[in-house]
């Protein structure tokens, strides 16, 4: 049997580094023909060797010039312009865990030269879904969702292509404030939000899960891939992160998605690997299992999550207004220019601007359109608070 070639977008990252983890213990079965990376040279010239990858990608110009000095055994790229000469026919797998909006572009355009796309991107599926959707369709490209709880919904549907659904519940842990009594809301430091009980990630993440608008963004997310109305999916707080999604169907069963607090599992399933596990398995947490404690989220900790009754029930520009403000307010607090209880407040003054308020009835069209608009918001922003 041949190998699987393969494509990582963002391999220097945390996906993409454990995506790089399953498959060194898999060699024999996949071919690694390109990863990529902005900034993080010596990451990608490791991960290179390796894997043996004869292409790489970096987009940062000054670390271009850096890797190109260096004796590597690899052909080095400076954009994504050039998958045209790395790609001569579909490759099996791609993996896009670009983060943010810069995402977009090479996600799209990777669609046509693979088989299957696990898109880690959240930028994309929120706000270019329905463009998105066209190129999978158009170039016949197999999508999986890559984060645990749109992983576990996928899953979960696999079996059920027949049944209609009724009610997703998506769970959330609670972040770092899950328990803090409001009164010290006002006393929130950088140190503090980034604090994540349960998964290591990046401190953007780790804010975005500490305010809950990482759940608000799954929900829209969620809105997307499975064609669901917004009334239809709620969060659910868990603080274990143990049970990822519920999904309730009109036949009255319901489907609980349960694994470790472990994104490998997630992605090793995308990947249709030769073998049965990625490591040895844990059994079954009887105590978590026993006690699951879900609730439904302190809307006055967490106000962000009453954005979701602002929402448009099918994908428009709003949803890449609400990315941007997200983005650059939660920079502003990352560079202690505001204060972590002003996130919210300041979110609602200005999505409730009425020249952000018209893009819930304009559909995106193309991803310039989407990547102009977030720059629009961000210069907005950035002026009166930097």
């Amino acid at each position: 049997m041949s190998k699987k070639k393969i494509a990582i977008l963002g391999s220097t990252g945390s996906i993409g580094k454990s995506l790089i983890d399953i498959i060194l213990n898999d060699k024999k079965n996949f071919e690694v023909v390109l990863l990529t990376a902005n900034t993080n040279y010596k990451k990608l010239i490791n991960q290179a060797k390796l894997l043996k990858v004869k292409n790489l990608i970096i987009t940062n110009k000054k670390n271009y010039q850096i890797l190109k000095e260096k004796k590597i055994k690899a052909k080095i790229y400076n954009n994504f312009d050039s998958f045209d000469k790395i790609f001569k026919s579909k490759v099996d797998y791609i993996m896009c865990a670009i983060t943010g909006v810069e995402g977009l572009n090479p996600t799209f355009n990777a669609i046509k030269y693979t088989k299957k796309i696990a898109i880690a991107n959240k930028e994309s599926i929120i706000c270019a879904w329905n463009i998105l959707n066209q190129e999978l369709k158009k170039n016949k490209t197999k999508f999986i969702p890559v984060d645990s709880e749109h992983f576990s919904i996928w899953s979960a549907l696999k079996s059920d292509k027949n049944s209609k659904i009724d009610k997703i519940y998506i769970t959330a842990s609670g972040g770092p404030f899950h328990k803090l009594p409001l009164n010290k809301f006002s006393l929130i430091e950088i140190k503090d939000a980034i604090k994540h009980p349960n998964w290591k990630m990046g401190k953007k993440i780790s804010v975005d899960s500490s305010t809950m608008m990482n759940k608000v963004f799954e929900i829209i997310e969620a809105r997307n891939i499975f064609d669901v109305s917004i009334n239809d999916l709620k969060i659910l707080i868990h603080p274990d992160s143990y049970l990822h999604a519920i999904v309730k169907f009109k036949n009255g069963i319901f489907k609980l998605i349960i694994h470790e607090t472990d994104m490998k599992i997630p992605i090793f399933n995308t990947l249709d690997s030769n073998k049965n596990y990625y490591k040895k398995l844990k059994d079954i947490d009887i105590v978590k299992l026993n006690n699951l404690k879900l609730e439904s989220p302190n809307l006055k900790k967490f106000p962000l999550v009453k954005i979701l009754k602002k929402i448009p029930s099918k994908i428009s520009l709003f949803d890449t207004v609400l990315v941007s403000v997200n983005d650059t307010l939660v920079d502003l607090f990352l560079k202690k220019k505001i204060k972590f209880k002003s996130i919210s407040k300041i979110f609602y003054s200005i999505i409730n601007r009425k020249d952000l308020v018209k893009y819930k009835s304009i559909v995106p069209k193309n991803i310039n359109q989407i990547i102009n608009l977030k720059n629009f918001v961000q210069i907005k922003i950035n002026s009166r608070y930097n």
